[in-house]
């Protein structure tokens, strides 16, 4: 049974004389196609342009290779996946509980972490807990989820109907907007709110400046 014994196999593509082929099919650095040329042939034309040959699809027959500056083109990759990265939405599902016999200023407190849950762009599941006799009363329950999705239907909608769970009750709400929507309101937000106190402290400061008495004229004796 064969069994690599080696280092990491790299993941990046070989450049330059690190290519061993003899011969390639050429991409030039606007992307136009040059054709199959001897590897030699490509080498050279990599020193004239003072760029790097980089070997672009591997099991082609023959090699692709295309004509490109690799240490910039590894820069931007990276820049590129760490925005994605930075802009890739999680789904994250937030949990309320309440009871049936909930009194109205505990609503409307879960209810509003309920509307800045789905503000966010997250799901929320509502869960409401029965106790004793509570448990012969699921419409008390029903009708409470059916009130909250009602009272935030212009920010999420019934994703999950409410079923049943043992003592519980459970329903799921999904936000109107998107997760990547709503993190992209945020930091316009949070950019806005910063700019707001750049103005106000630079207000503060012209006031400060033109408040401040002018210096007298230094006295001169005569002799």
């Amino acid at each position: 049974m064969w069994c690599y014994r080696g280092g990491s196999i790299s993941a990046e593509p070989r450049i330059n004389d690190r290519i061993r082929v003899p011969e390639v099919r050429l991409v030039g650095p606007s992307g136009e196609q040059v054709g199959i040329v001897p590897l030699a042939k490509a080498l050279e034309l990599a020193q004239e342009y003072d760029l790097d040959l980089v070997e672009v699809a591997a099991t082609a027959r023959p090699p692709v290779c295309k004509l490109m500056d690799y240490g910039k083109f590894k820069y931007e990759s990276a820049m590129k996946a760490r925005e994605a990265r930075k802009n890739q939405a999680h789904t994250v599902i937030k949990e309320m509980k309440l009871r049936p016999k909930i009194d109205p200023h505990d609503y409307d407190t879960k209810k509003g972490h309920v509307v800045r849950f789905l503000k966010q762009g997250d799901k929320v599941k509502i869960t409401i807990m029965f106790r004793g006799r509570e448990q012969s009363r699921p419409e008390l329950g029903f009708r409470l989820l059916q009130r909250l999705a009602s009272d935030v239907e212009d920010l999420g909608f019934i994703e999950s109907n409410p079923k049943q769970d043992g003592r519980n009750m459970i329903m799921v709400l999904g936000p109107h907007k998107k997760k990547t929507e709503a993190m992209a309101e945020a930091r316009e937000a949070q950019a806005a709110r910063k700019a707001e106190r750049q103005g106000y402290a630079n207000e503060e400061t012209s006031e400060e400046a033109a408040e401040a008495p002018a210096e007298a004229p230094a006295e001169t004796s005569e002799a």
